[in-house]
């Protein structure tokens, strides 16, 4: 089992019906393959207002997020999981792909922390995360969509989440696919074909046109 830890200002935001309680994860979930929990960053601010961001030293626009409350989130993590791996969530960060993936399904707990505002204090990447994560070069509101994105990426490759290792596409490539009916009328001018070799019969003209396409 791979244990998932979410470092969120918006718990809220896995809670309830979510995008993990759903398909795949659910299922992953409910069969102990993997867990996942959100934990509040408010609940270890240092403050009675429960502020996790303040102003940035030198000046500038924005707020930034506090090292305090998540460096004591994830030493209440590693108390358990002494030896769980902390991902920051970084636009600087290493684009995720199907590599690094397969490669942190190795680890028993993983740490997400997710930023918002205008960033992380640097002495999180510094000193609290073991790496920085991104999904692209693009800006999102904060790391918890990329988390979510994180999470399903890893659990595919965790044994017995799929229901068969060849629906992995690191394993079967990634190719046009195709399912009744065979021709399709969007209208009363055309049709949309299945390409023949699919219907054929031949499984080696078939598994020379997929390896062709992927």
């Amino acid at each position: 089992m791979i244990k998932f830890h979410i470092l969120t200002i918006f718990p809220e935001m896995f809670a309830g019906n979510s995008y993990f309680e759903n398909s795949i994860l659910k299922r992953a979930q409910t069969n102990k393959k993997i867990s996942i929990e959100a934990h509040d960053l408010r609940a270890y601010a240092d403050d009675k207002h429960r502020k996790t961001d303040d102003i940035p030293y030198g000046g500038g626009p924005g707020m930034v997020m506090k090292v305090g409350p998540i460096w004591e989130v994830v030493k209440a993590i590693k108390k358990k999981d002494r030896k769980a791996h902390v991902i920051l969530l970084s636009t600087r960060g290493k684009k995720l792909d199907g590599e690094s993936a397969e490669r942190l399904a190795g680890h028993k707990a993983i740490v997400f922390i997710c930023g918002r505002y205008e960033g992380v204090d640097e002495r999180v990447a510094e000193h609290i995360a073991d790496e920085e994560l991104s999904l692209g070069d693009f800006v999102l509101a904060g790391g918890e969509l990329p988390a979510m994105v994180a999470i399903e990426a890893i659990s595919r490759f965790v044994p017995g989440v799929l229901g068969k290792r060849e629906s992995l596409e690191s394993v079967k490539g990634s190719y046009p696919a195709y399912t009744r009916p065979e021709s399709f009328a969007p209208n009363k001018k055309e049709t949309w074909d299945v390409p023949g070799v699919l219907l054929s019969g031949n499984h080696k003209d078939i598994e020379e046109w997929r390896k062709g396409k992927a």
